[in-house]
């Protein structure tokens, strides 16, 4: 490129700080690599061969496309791209459709594609590099397992109860063994896409002594509330969440039960402009629905 446009080889060399020799080694190691001659005499100089000059228009596409690419790509630059998000539902629903409208309105150029998934899932799909943010969860007595490739940044803790039919009867404050003793006999509810549930029931179980009998699965709240309401057993629901007329809500303390939601990246890819200021968009609006925030979840399992 610089022979093209400045004519001589010690121009070259003057304008690279280097020798005439070193410019000329560098032009035949480039012939021999494209296997094309790229230089010919030129009365005492020499001239770029038509394949030399093209070579010259596939550079300045190339060096272009780099100088566009490190633009895009910098701290600073305006966030564009494709920007895959896989998470639990609720997340989505609350937290990131939300942020979309807005973000195709300040953003246009940049895209994000949404998966609903169960924290499992979501995290094997991050270690495929399939999506670039994961919203997951675990629970207090179901933590999560560390992943050293990974990063996680705590976004929100929610309360969790037991849901029974609202038939039964108020048997007033007790801990979460009392709790769970009082339905020793009853089927129980369990998540068909992730274990963490299934993990906290049979540990506040074991605390009660019994062993539960889940005979039921479902990764949609609204199902486990309409398998209570059908009297086909209990389950854990979310404290904070309005239920419907058929279900009543226990709490749960000593020990309590709290979901730890996470918004989990690859090492060294929470800097990339569109992912991290989705995650800022998400942290924000965490913390505005929880503005008082004594329950942060703490930091994402380290190894």
């Amino acid at each position: 490129m610089e022979l093209a446009r400045l004519g001589s080889m010690r121009a070259v060399a003057d304008a690279l700080r280097t020798t005439t020799s070193t410019v000329s080694q560098q032009i035949a190691t480039l012939a021999r690599e494209t296997g094309a001659q790229l230089i010919e005499p030129h009365g005492r100089l020499v001239r770029l061969t038509p394949a030399g000059r093209r070579l010259v228009e596939h550079a300045n596409v190339i060096l272009s496309a780099v100088e566009a690419a490190q633009r895009d790509l910098s701290p600073g630059a305006e966030p564009s791209g494709t920007l895959r998000v896989a998470g639990f539902a609720t997340a989505l629903r609350a937290h990131v459709l939300p942020i979309v409208a807005t973000l195709a309105d300040a953003h246009p150029r940049l895209h994000v594609l949404v998966r609903e998934h169960e924290p499992a899932e979501a995290l094997a799909l991050l270690a495929e590099d399939e999506v670039d943010l994961a919203l997951v969860y675990d629970y207090n007595l179901a933590p999560a397992t560390p992943d050293p490739a990974v990063a996680g940044v705590p976004l929100w803790t929610a309360a969790w109860g037991l849901g029974v039919p609202a038939s039964e009867a108020d048997a007033g404050p007790a801990t979460s063994p009392d709790v769970f003793a009082r339905f020793r006999s009853a089927d129980w509810i369990g998540n068909s896409r992730n274990t963490a549930d299934e993990t906290v029931i049979r540990t506040l179980s074991s605390m009660a002594g019994f062993n539960p009998r889940i005979t039921h699965r479902s990764d949609s709240l609204d199902l486990v509330e309409a398998m209570i309401t059908a009297g086909l057993g209990v389950g854990l629901l979310p404290m904070g969440r309005p239920t419907v007329p058929g279900v009543r809500l226990l709490p749960l303390t000593d020990p309590q039960v709290s979901l730890r939601a996470y918004a989990v990246t690859r090492h060294g890819r929470s800097d990339w402009p569109p992912l991290a200021l989705l995650a800022d968009l998400i942290r924000r609006r965490a913390r505005h629905d929880r503005p008082d925030g004594p329950d942060r979840p703490g930091e994402w399992p380290a190894p």
